[in-house]
């Protein structure tokens, strides 16, 4: 009989691989981390998640490459940390690269964990956190990383819509490694210490003889209001992973679940007559649409999304009466907010995002039309307005549209019109709803009333004609008369209107289900 003593002890076991995976080595690695202004993966994990909560999942698995990382004292987990977590007790499965391994690169084994993170989180029916943090696929492993980079991306598009997907990019993100964050909805983008590029600056200059830096290629300045890739920039790590944390509390877990409704003191019903003084009478005068959007919603609820770029559009999330709603509105203050190429996208998406997640939508009109210009037209505003048509026709959850000030041609379909699938439409007395505005209209249909005129008193006409025409053909109660708006409201009035409405809409509003089942539309390139 074998001595008890001889007999191998299997918790020493694992108590010796577990020393090793937080070796001296690992923890020299995170100091030089720290010097670059960054965390390590597991820190920033125990920032986004709820104390306590997370549950590591495969930390023992190893590289396949092992001919090159058997020496390595931190190979456990290939250079990710993947498991699940709670944000504000809600489950979500996270992922972090670790830079301190390889420099975050991505083997096979690194892309089979987030491939299964992907795959984990949609059959849970929860949103999935990306924390990346690497230099690009791994290329000792060579055609293996490729592979498995496909199942990543195909994972990233199964899970579109199904449930909530967010990439924060923390340090580099190059090559093919920047697709699996562009394939989700919402990018964060840490500034001085992240960057995403698909050719890096040494590439670029050998090939197209441009000097460019790191940060001026793919920093976050670049791709927050440049290329638009970024949907919100931080200062460090530790804002990027609050950030994260405030946006899903706006968002569902999945596409099976309403928006998470918070409790309200602010009351919904009441008058603010100050929001009147917040649109100007003169209509070629700016302002600011953010202060009208937050004035209606509750207090501090406003979170813009892609603030700094296509400016002359606003999106982002709010709450009425604690439900959680995304607005779409056109900034007067920029472009007089008429709708461009990179406005018309950012919109689009956004709709749809909304859409896939239950999101009620509120739209704000006060737009001349579609930016005319060479470049515009050169550069496709035809293909990429229709895109915002698509997707508002679309969207079936409940649409409002409030007529702010101007709501001239192509554009005033476009956003929501009632032939577009508007449940209700609202009008301010300041909101003018025309073909064209005024200007155009007299100089094409009163032409020879204009040549006719004196010559000295050809100015004067002029504006008494566009007068007359603002007073009789453009006036909201003309639309209304006509069924094309619901309600002419002051805009004091406007979150009362909206909270009632919105609670009608989201209690009795089912899916219209109008194409047969698996046929999917083809959006506009």
């Amino acid at each position: 009989m074998a001595d008890p003593k001889d007999q191998r002890d299997p918790f020493s076991d694992l108590e010796k691989v577990r020393k090793k995976m937080d070796s001296l080595a690992k923890e020299e690695k995170a100091k030089a981390q720290h010097e670059k202004g960054k965390l390590t993966a597991k820190e920033r994990i125990e920032l986004l998640v709820d104390p306590g909560t997370f549950v590591e999942l495969e930390p023992f698995k190893m590289p396949y490459g092992e001919e090159f990382s058997k020496d390595k004292v931190n190979m456990y987990g290939d250079g990710l940390v993947m498991g699940y977590g709670a944000v504000g007790g809600r489950t979500l499965v996270v992922y972090a690269e670790d830079f301190t391994y390889m420099g975050g690169s991505m083997g096979r084994t690194h892309l089979e964990k987030i491939a299964r993170a992907l795959q984990l989180a949609t059959d849970m029916r929860v949103p999935v956190v990306g924390l990346y943090d690497s230099g690009g696929a791994r290329i000792q492993e060579g055609v293996q990383s490729l592979a498995e980079m496909g199942a990543m991306f195909y994972n990233n598009v199964m899970a579109s819509g199904v449930i909530p997907q967010i990439a924060v990019i923390m340090g580099p993100s190059a090559g093919g490694a920047c697709y699996s964050p562009a394939l989700t909805d919402f990018i964060f983008m840490v500034e001085r210490t992240s960057y995403m590029f698909i050719t890096g600056p040494k590439v670029v200059k050998s090939v197209t003889g441009e000097d460019v830096s790191f940060e001026g290629l793919g920093g976050a300045k670049v791709h927050s209001g440049g290329s638009g890739v970024a949907s919100f920039t931080a200062k460090d790590d530790v804002e990027a992973l609050r950030l994260v944390r405030v946006l899903l509390s706006y968002l569902p877990s999945s596409h099976l679940e309403s928006p998470p409704r918070l409790e309200d003191e602010q009351p919904t019903d009441e008058v603010d007559r100050q929001v009147n003084s917040l649109i100007p009478l003169d209509p070629k005068k700016g302002y600011d649409i953010r202060r009208l959007i937050r004035a209606v919603f509750d207090r501090d609820s406003f979170m813009e999304v892609s603030a700094a770029f296509a400016a002359n559009a606003v999106v982002g999330f709010a709450r009425l009466g604690g439900r959680a709603i995304g607005v779409v509105a056109t900034q007067p203050q920029v472009l007089a907010g008429t709708l461009d190429i990179n406005a018309s996208d950012k919109i689009a998406r956004f709709v749809r995002f909304c859409d896939s997640f239950n999101l009620p939508l509120v739209t704000f009109v006060d737009t001349p039309g579609y930016l005319p210009g060479v470049n515009q037209e050169h550069g496709g505003i035809i293909r990429h307005g229709a895109k915002v048509i698509y997707a508002y026709s679309e969207a079936t959850v409940p649409k409002i549209t409030v007529m702010v000030r101007k709501a001239y041609g192509g554009a005033y379909i476009a956003l929501c019109s009632r032939k577009l699938g508007a449940d209700v439409i609202f009008a301010y007395p300041t909101a003018e709803i025309a073909v064209m505005g005024p200007e155009g209209a007299i100089e094409i249909i009163k032409k020879r009333q204009l040549e006719a005129a004196p010559p000295e008193k050809k100015e004067e006409v002029f504006a008494r004609m566009v007068d007359e025409y603002r007073t009789e053909h453009m006036n909201p109660y003309i639309s209304a008369a006509k069924g094309y708006v619901d309600q002419v409201i002051e805009p004091s009035e406007t979150r009362k209107m909206l909270a009632s409405t919105l609670e009608k809409l989201t209690k009795n509003k089912r899916r219209a289900n109008v194409k047969p089942p698996g046929v999917h539309g083809n959006i506009p390139l």
